[in-house]
């Protein structure tokens, strides 16, 4: 399959190193001149827990796809929430009738920008477990284990969406196949609406956050508000289950010691957030559906107001 990766970040190397290693003709997108120029001289280095490979991946910037290159069969959408709408307004040009996107972005409200360049027939929802980081530009450290969860947002998508299941399970991506990955994407979101914004408006780690006193009547009220939205999208999250999955994560052997993307993006690189596609879209939403969600909306505007404090660009 000829599958492009947009947004060749830290998950998107991983993707597009475990594709490329089963055969996949794949190329990288990306908007990172110095990622961009390391991968161009010393190929794309990947350190996973048993071995290290480099691989010599063709990479473009989106200026650069040009009319001349080949439509892809496959995008796998890997930017972040505010890059989507521009990445996809320039790599037009390998955007074909029959090319399917698969979008594995965290928060909500992304079925609406992909559907201005896409049918939604040709659209796949998923979300994953998988991690990765980058070492410097050009050298992924991917560690661990994990799967990705897939959908068709559309009845006929289905044939091509167990073809790339069929894809991704020979790269040993861990597919699954969902029958509402809608749930799993606002289950996602909702722990990442607490965890996110309240550590990073707090400067502390998830288990530091869990440890006070205020942080049971804080999550139970954004669970509350991102409930009652999705129940207006007929998307029922249970109270009790998302409780139990963020508490879950205050465990300092688990996922305690770790500062959310939110943290490390606008506190530690200053860099803006995705906070409007978070709990920024349940408040959005909210209004439509005339639902108040108080906490959403101050929790934005903090992050908003973090961002301007902290020049984030």
């Amino acid at each position: 399959m000829r599958i492009a990766i947009a947004g060749a970040g830290a998950m998107g190397s991983r993707i597009g190193l475990m594709l490329h290693e089963t055969g996949n003709e794949v190329i990288l997108i990306d908007r990172w001149p110095e990622h961009i120029e390391a991968i161009r001289k010393n190929g794309l280095i990947g350190e996973f827990d048993d071995r290290k490979i480099v691989a010599q991946l063709p990479i473009y910037s989106p200026e650069e796809i040009i009319e001349e290159h080949e439509t892809v069969d496959l995008i796998v959408a890997l930017t972040k929430s505010m890059q989507l709408e521009q990445m996809f307004h320039d790599i037009q040009p390998i955007i074909g009738s029959k090319t399917f996107v698969f979008c594995l972005l965290n928060g909500l409200g992304h079925e609406e920008t992909l559907a201005k360049f896409v049918p939604k027939e040709n659209i796949i929802f998923g979300t994953t477990t998988w991690t990765a980081g980058l070492a410097g530009p050009g050298h992924a450290k991917l560690v661990g284990s994990g799967s990705i969860e897939m959908e068709n947002l559309a009845p006929s998508g289905k044939a091509f969406t167990l073809e790339v299941l069929e894809v991704f399970q020979n790269a040993r991506l861990n597919p699954i196949y969902s029958q509402n990955v809608r749930y799993s994407i606002w289950k996602k979101a909702c722990i990442n609406g607490t965890l996110n914004g309240l550590c990073t408006i707090l400067d502390c780690n998830i288990a530091e956050f869990g440890s006070l006193t205020v942080a049971r009547e804080m999550i139970e009220a954004i669970v509350a508000e991102f409930a009652a939205v999705a129940d207006a999208e007929q998307i029922h999250l249970d109270h009790s289950e998302m409780i139990d999955a963020i508490e879950a994560t205050y465990d300092p052997q688990t996922q305690g010691l770790h500062f959310p993307s939110m943290y490390q993006d606008l506190i530690r690189n200053q860099r803006k957030t995705e906070i409007d596609y978070i709990n920024g879209a349940v408040w959005r939403k909210g209004q439509l559906a005339g639902i108040n969600t108080p906490y959403c909306a101050f929790l934005t505007q903090l992050i908003h107001g973090k961002e301007e404090l902290l020049k984030a660009k």
